[in-house]
């Protein structure tokens, strides 16, 4: 199907023109970045209520909103067709966030993507897609996108990128076998993956996630302040 085809029922990038939401000083005075990517229904200023929670003052937050409350519409185990072109849209937002940052001087390893469901998804995708040594990615109950058997031939590495995957099991929307198969992969990618499971945890943030996600940030922090040193 051409591109062409989609664009009389579906804008072709129906998540570039939504708002972002900030919180924090500006990104180039942040000892560290951290793009927050909210689940399905939720929007940015929900995803943005855990950066309040986090208490980091220096750390910049910028969470991007989902054109109609979804960053696809399907499962993010369906067909990568079947999502499109609202997949491609949210990962070229994620990617022009990020680009933007670094074209304004910051440092991709004070970069942080922190995601909820499928935002953990979007997340884990995108970095796959367009590795780099991140300051942190934090999956909360996510994965890599596909239906099973997807290819994972993802080129370049993370350089020791810390990932952090929490997740319940079992969990209504995300298979554990696919949380884990995601740290298979990021690891075989040079990253540090750190995969926690819980059982019948629901599908939430438990405060032991948070406080991961919370060390995560912190030694992002104290490496920008070393380095001002």
């Amino acid at each position: 199907m051409s591109a062409d085809s989609h664009q009389h029922n579906n804008p072709p990038d129906p998540h570039a023109r939504q708002p972002i939401a900030t919180a924090g000083p500006a990104p180039e005075r942040a000892d560290a970045t951290l793009v927050l990517l909210h689940g399905r229904g939720a929007d940015a200023e929900s995803i943005l209520s855990l950066y309040n929670e986090l208490d980091l003052p220096t750390v910049a937050a910028i969470a991007p909103q989902a054109a109609g409350y979804t960053w696809y519409p399907h499962s993010f185990l369906a067909p990568i067709d079947a999502n499109e072109p609202f997949l491609s849209s949210a990962l070229h937002r994620v990617y022009t966030i990020v680009a933007d940052l670094i074209n304004r001087g910051v440092r991709s390893e004070t970069i942080a993507l922190l995601g909820f469901s499928q935002g953990a998804c979007l997340s884990c995708e995108f970095v796959a897609r367009h590795p780099r040594r991140y300051g942190a990615v934090i999956a909360f109950t996510g994965g890599l996108i596909g239906p099973p058997g997807t290819p994972r031939d993802y080129a370049g590495a993370l350089d020791g990128t810390p990932v952090f995957l929490g997740t319940s099991d079992p969990d209504p929307h995300v298979p554990f076998a696919r949380v884990q198969e995601t740290a298979g992969v990021f690891e075989s990618m040079g990253a540090k993956a750190d995969l926690r499971r819980y059982v019948g945890m629901g599908h939430t943030i438990n405060q032991e996630e948070f406080a991961a996600a919370k060390s995560l940030l912190e030694r992002i922090v104290g490496g920008a302040n070393r380095k001002q040193d």
